[in-house]
């Protein structure tokens, strides 16, 4: 019916109506909070990320704590080793931070689910998600061997989900079949099968300490300008035997979460990144924003973007503010 008869505002009026009517939720259990681990002792702030810092093992295990009195769905785990060389053997030794972080955790909190990043870069002293050869360039097939090493090892030390953000081409498959000769069946993928070459990504470049030694990662993370190859890349990863999907960043390619989701029908996960994370707190610091309505408002739009999950560094505010 035309105005008058029709008032949209009639269901906007009053706080009961709105949520009545509310398309979409936002709740502790949908967020997924990172975390990063290193070897020292204690806590070390990271500059560019205000409330975000490195942390011990132990600490970790407390900060899971957190986590689950929040009732977060999940922590996802990020190893900085003391140690680095051009096979980025840290990120697949038994001992390695993460492999020791998953195990205190899970002791810890065995409820709580563990999501292991599965790359190389914070591993390798030239940066880089692969192995380089000696033209400089990141070898995809040789690549392949030493993630399914890391997602086998992840498994072993108790990860419920490894998720490999490396973007090398045929990786989920080859770390599917590897669980799976590894006795790790029921381990699930989630891939970070829409990653993007983003400008976005420097506050995590220094809390991960994993900027490139030379060149960049655009000869294996996607072109900003390319949509359809985003959702080639979902698809590819599916027929692979992903069981959930990433879309990173997230604010800067809402459409591609929407378009995920449609294409596949599949659980999707989307990164609230660090450069995102960053401007906010300069905002909010500044006095130009209201943090807590920002932080909601942006989560709230990628959930209704098509996001299952979404990983965020926010994930500790947000659900204090939610209950």
């Amino acid at each position: 019916m035309p105005f008058p008869q029709h008032r949209p505002r009639r269901m906007r009026a009053t706080p009961a109506l709105r949520s009545l009517v509310r398309e979409t939720t936002l709740a502790p259990g949908d967020l997924v909070l990172p975390l990063f681990v290193h070897e020292q002792d204690g806590r070390a702030p990271i500059g560019a990320m205000p409330g975000v810092d490195r942390l011990s093992v132990q600490d970790a295990v407390a900060e899971c704590g957190e986590a689950v009195r929040l009732g977060l769905g999940g922590v996802l785990l990020f190893g900085i080793p003391d140690h680095k060389d051009p096979q980025g053997t840290q990120a697949y030794a038994p001992e390695g931070i993460v492999q020791r972080a998953t195990r205190a955790i899970k002791a810890a909190h065995p409820d709580l689910l563990v999501i292991t990043d599965v790359c190389l870069c914070e591993y390798t002293d030239h940066g880089h998600c692969g192995h380089v050869q000696e033209d400089g360039t990141v070898d995809n097939d040789a690549s392949l061997e030493l993630l399914v090493a890391t997602a086998v090892s992840h498994a072993r030390a108790g990860a419920d989900v490894v998720a490999p953000s490396d973007m090398m081409d045929g990786r989920v498959g080859a770390i599917r079949a590897g669980l799976d000769a590894a006795g790790h069946p029921t381990t699930p993928v989630l891939s970070y099968c829409t990653k993007y070459a983003s400008a976005y990504y420097g506050p995590f470049r220094e809390a991960a300490d994993s900027t490139p030694a030379f060149g960049d990662r655009r000869s294996y993370q996607l072109d900003p300008a390319n949509g359809d190859e985003g959702v080639r890349e979902a698809l590819q990863d599916v027929q692979e035997g992903a069981d959930m999907l990433l879309v990173k960043p997230a604010l800067p390619y809402l459409d591609l979460i929407w378009r995920v989701k449609e294409a596949t029908r599949m659980p999707v996960a989307a990164y609230n990144v660090s450069g995102e994370y960053a401007m906010v707190k300069a905002a909010a610091a500044a006095g130009h924003i209201d943090e807590r309505a920002v932080v909601l408002e942006t989560l709230t739009s990628i959930r209704r973007a098509g996001a299952d999950v979404v990983i965020t560094y926010h994930a500790k505010d947000a659900a204090t503010w939610l209950t």
